[in-house]
């Protein structure tokens, strides 16, 4: 029975818990003053980190570095971006430019490569070019790497996505014809060529698939990224023009290095303990010939702010007359009964509380299946999260209504602008007036207020990219990224990943 409230209310912005458990709500504020949560606890004071990549985009990234080892100031009078203290500075770790690791992609393979017109064989030869060379590496050498950076040329950025196109003339015609990319074929080459009609049209996807299995971490950088001031146009302007950024990449991407080596930028202020989320994944298999095929997987999120990722069973998950995903009663047990024994493993318990988040509603077998495999471990508590463009809240200020904002509909629904005002940075997120998050209490149930305020936190545990907060929770903000990764490639049993493999 649903209670209406019709409350108008403002959510405190969640403080987040930085090094000597210090709390404070803004992530560039606390690492600045009190260092990352897991200050004292990284292992190397000169973690080991790989480059690879054309020897002119590996001195880019490494001139970078040696400017990121320094305080890097903002080029404007912006709160939203505060400079940046520093790697050493706000990490408690250096990097040794002497000590990094550097492996050579030919710029000529590059070149090569990128003159396929064939989508499918250029983007499979130019990610193996990476993939091969850090495989290779990991098996033969004994010197361990914990975090290889990646840097592209844009020419592989522009080039090696799903609907980039390259002009037929001029161009290398190397490929087969459709009706010959899964028929048995009698020649080797051309089998070799058909290997790359098996994997996602995605450099970036393609080269996260194809390290699942070697375990080996990433981080893909684009090489105007760090290089913005020198990279130019055929006009002569500059490609990108993020000096005015140079303070907050220097923030997203420092971050998400220390989070890769190993290390908790921060964690959750107000932990609700012995509580965990799950973001369920779903992806339809393209190259499969029924079209309700489809990868399950979920993100779960420990009290302590960190995540795995579980793949689930391939099946027929997706339903094309509604266009929804549902598991089977079998699958959802099975995907429940891994998150909660992960869990156990690193608590000693199993939570008293698991929050399913979804885009959509469970279906009755999908949640009896959830139900059956967490019977007498844990509450089960279903919430459908969903962006909602047919309602907005205006005010009479020159500003929108504030980031925290929430509509408590009744018991069950409510409307929660992540998206807002901010009073730290003296703006707004976002250039339009916000959209709020419907959120909506589908199965058992919960105080509505309560999980709106999880949501808000939620949206603070974004480790790839260090801003004041995310407009969407980190249970559904990765999703559609880890499901291609899933489905770029072909499918292998790789159990239970940290989430930094994906992001």
């Amino acid at each position: 029975m649903t209670t209406k409230l019709y409350k108008l209310t403002y959510i405190e912005e969640p403080s987040l818990t930085f090094g000597y458990e210090q709390k404070i709500i803004d992530p560039r504020d606390g690492l600045t003053l009190f260092g990352p949560y897991t200050r004292n606890e990284i292992q190397y004071q000169s973690p080991p980190i790989g480059i690879i990549g054309a020897d002119v985009s590996r001195k880019r990234l490494i001139s970078w570095i040696e400017k990121a080892r320094k305080p890097v100031n903002q080029t404007d009078d912006s709160i939203a971006r505060p400079y940046f203290p520093g790697i050493e500075a706000t990490y408690n770790f250096d990097i040794n430019i002497d000590a990094i690791v550097q492996l050579e992609v030919s710029q000529d393979a590059i070149d090569k490569y990128l003159q396929y017109f064939d989508d499918h064989q250029r983007i499979h030869n130019l990610v193996n070019l990476y993939a091969d060379a850090l495989i290779k590496y990991q098996k033969q050498e004994e010197r361990p790497v914990l975090v290889w950076l990646v840097v592209i040329p844009d020419s592989i950025y522009q080039h090696c996505r799903p609907k980039s196109r390259i002009p037929k003339e001029g161009n290398i015609n190397i490929g087969l014809p459709r009706k010959s990319r899964t028929e048995l074929l009698l020649f080797e080459e051309d089998r070799a060529l058909q290997e790359a009609y098996k994997y996602e049209k995605n450099f970036h996807n393609q080269l996260k698939a194809k390290l699942l299995e070697s375990r080996i971490v990433t981080q893909v950088i684009r090489e105007s990224t760090i290089a913005y001031a020198e990279i130019k146009n055929e006009k002569g302007k500059l490609q990108r023009d993020l000096r005015k950024f140079e303070s907050a990449i220097a923030w997203s991407l420092s971050t998400a290095l220390y989070y890769k080596i190993g290390g908790l930028p921060w964690k959750l202020g107000e932990v609700r303990k012995d509580v965990c989320y799950v973001g369920l994944v779903y992806k339809r298999v393209e190259n499969n010939s029924n079209d309700k095929y489809a990868c399950c997987a979920a993100q779960m999120f420990l009290d302590s702010g960190d995540g795995l990722v579980f793949r689930g069973n391939l099946g027929p998950w997706y339903n094309p007359d509604k266009k929804e995903f549902h598991l089977n009663r079998e699958g959802s047990a099975d995907l429940i009964q891994k998150a909660l024994e992960t869990f156990k493993e690193k608590n000693n318990a199993f939570p008293k509380e698991i929050f399913i988040h979804a885009k959509t509603y469970f279906s009755d077998e999908e949640w009896k299946g959830f139900e059956e495999g967490s019977q007498g471990k844990s509450k089960l508590v279903g919430i459908r999260i969903r962006d909602d463009y047919g309602f907005k809240l205006y005010r009479e200020f020159p500003y929108p209504v504030p980031r925290g904002m929430s509509l408590m509909i009744d018991n069950k629904n409510a409307f929660l602008w992540t998206k807002g005002y901010v009073s730290r940075l003296q703006s707004p997120i976002g250039m339009e007036t916000p959209n709020p998050l419907s959120i909506e209490v589908t199965r058992d149930t919960a105080d509505i207020e309560t999980v709106c305020r999880d949501v808000l936190a939620l949206t603070k545990l974004n480790y790839n990219a260090c801003i004041y907060g995310d407009g969407v929770p980190v249970t559904l903000r990765f999703a559609d990224a880890i499901g291609e990764i899933l489905t770029a490639g072909p499918m292998k049993n790789i159990g239970v990943l940290p989430f930094k493999h994906y992001i």
